[in-house]
């Protein structure tokens, strides 16, 4: 794919897939077939997305386990969608109870696959990307809408995929302290086009209950598109003012989702 057109591409078209509002009626499953039944205060695994790792979930990290869940962070490698699903299975099989599944970004792409897993009991998206059966980033981000901002991506250097360092915090992360934004550009971890191309099989929001958070000042992924993936995966949706790296910016209403999502999955399965 040429640098011109990837570049392009890297904005999620609003207009990129009929959407259709999927039923809410998934916490009431069991593992066989989806959202296993418990009261048990489910384990909180952050999965992160593309150009960046694990640490900036920091905030989100501090607050959960101040309020007294279990969270474990996974460490994607970004080299390809199966390679980042194997890395959050790993710490799902690790778990003893039930596990909520929060993605950012790529992550959303992650956690839609991995969350087939029967521990997995809700999936939580920020910002993300959530496909459905057989969509990878690369076919929902075909055909931007006119006047969309266009990601800064460099030309691919040996399969892997980076943001100008000079124009990561404007796109990624305009709300982020200079100093860390600055940090997040020069440390930011190469994007594999084996995970920009990887398909989901089998989309999990479709037999588990899911959250979504719009980012509404997103320069990423457009506000639009991320309404109408969480429509489609029949969402509970929450917006916030925040940047594509809101979950860094803007930690306390991201934990709230999260805790939101666990409550109502914990309260639906005591009944």
């Amino acid at each position: 794919m040429k640098y011109q057109a990837l570049a392009a591409a890297l904005v999620l078209s609003a207009q990129a897939a009929p959407l259709t509002a999927q039923s809410q009626a998934r916490s009431q499953q069991n593992p066989d077939g989806g959202s296993p039944r418990t009261t048990a205060r489910p384990t909180i695994v952050l999965v992160h997305g593309g150009f960046v790792d694990g640490s900036g979930w920091a905030g989100v990290f501090e607050i959960l386990r101040k309020d007294g869940f279990n969270v474990a962070i996974v460490q994607n490698p970004t080299i390809s969608l199966a390679g980042d699903v194997a890395a959050t299975q790993s710490v799902i099989n690790a778990q003893t109870g039930p596990v909520i599944l929060v993605g950012h970004s790529y992550g959303g792409v992650v956690i839609t696959e991995a969350g087939n897993d029967p521990k997995v009991a809700a999936l939580v998206y920020i910002a993300a990307f959530a496909p459905d059966s057989g969509e990878s980033v690369a076919t929902l981000i075909k055909n931007p809408p006119p006047g969309a901002p266009v990601p800064p991506i460099l030309p691919p250097r040996e399969g892997f995929l980076y943001l100008d360092k000079a124009k990561f915090a404007a796109a990624f992360a305009a709300d982020v302290e200079a100093k860390t934004a600055g940090f997040m550009a020069e440390s930011q971890v190469p994007w594999g086009l084996d995970a920009l191309n990887g398909s989901v099989t089998e989309a999990a929001w479709k037999t588990k209950p899911s959250w979504y958070l719009v980012a509404t000042d997103d320069k990423m992924i457009p506000p639009d598109a991320q309404r109408l993936m969480s429509k489609r995966a029949g969402a509970t949706v929450v917006e916030t003012k925040g940047s594509h790296a809101l979950y860094v910016s803007r930690p306390a209403p991201v934990a709230a989702l999260i805790k939101q999502a666990a409550a109502t999955i914990t309260t639906t399965a005591s009944k």
